[in-house]
C-alpha cells in the first residue's frame, strides 16, 4: 500500500509518502508546498492544488490520510487552513483516492503511543520508524509522514471492519 499523508496549511502544506502497512514501513518521499503570505488566497490555493496534483501523478499513491484541523484560538488562521485543506481533499478525490481523516491526537497516539506527545517526540519516532538519517524538514513534512504512518497502522483494522460488514 502506498499512502500519502497530508498536513494541511496555506503557508506550508506538508506531504509525505510511505509504502507498507502495519509495522513494515518505508519512506518514499516527502516535502512541503509553500505559498507567499502576500499572494492572494485564490492564487495560493491554485498553487497548492497544482503542486499536489503533480505529486499525486508522480508517486501514484493508493490511499490518502489527511490530518483534521484543530484550532483553539485563531479563527482567521483556521479559515485559511480550511480553504487549503479543501483544495487538498479536492485534488485527492479527483485522483480517485480513498481519503481517511485523523485527528492530531489520534496521529500522536498511533505514532508515539501517547496522545499528548510533543512535536519533538513525534518527529523522533518518525525518524526512527522510517529508518531516516535525520528528522524530516520542514516540520510539516514530518507531520505528514506521521499522518501516513497513522493510517498504515490503522489500515489492517479498517480492512477487517469492511470485511465484517
Amino acid at each position: 500500500m502506498r499512502i500519502i499523508g497530508i498536513d494541511p496549511g496555506t503557508a506550508i502544506m506538508g506531504w509525505g509518502i510511505i509504502d507498507g502497512d502495519g509495522s513494515d514501513l518505508t519512506m518514499v518521499a516527502y516535502g512541503a508546498f509553500t505559498t507567499p503570505a502576500k499572494q492572494p488566497l485564490p492564487d495560493r490555493l491554485v498553487s497548492i492544488y497544482n503542486d499536489l496534483a503533480h505529486v499525486l501523478a508522480h508517486y501514484r499513491p493508493n490511499v490518502a490520510a489527511v490530518e483534521e484541523l484543530f484550532f483553539a484560538k485563531n479563527v482567521t488562521t483556521a479559515m485559511a487552513v480550511s480553504h487549503a485543506r479543501g483544495v487538498a481533499l479536492l485534488a485527492l478525490r479527483q485522483a480517485k483516492l480513498p481519503i481517511f481523516e485523523y485527528k492530531p491526537l489520534s496521529v500522536k497516539q498511533a505514532v508515539v503511543g501517547y496522545g499528548n506527545a510533543d512535536k519533538q517526540q513525534m518527529q523522533h519516532l518518525v525518524q526512527m520508524t522510517l529508518d531516516l538519517d535525520h528528522i524530516p524538514k520542514p516540520d510539516d513534512a514530518a507531520d505528514a509522514l506521521a499522518v501516513a504512518m497513522c493510517h498504515a497502522y490503522a489500515a489492517p483494522y479498517l480492512n477487517r471492519i469492511q470485511e465484517d460488514s
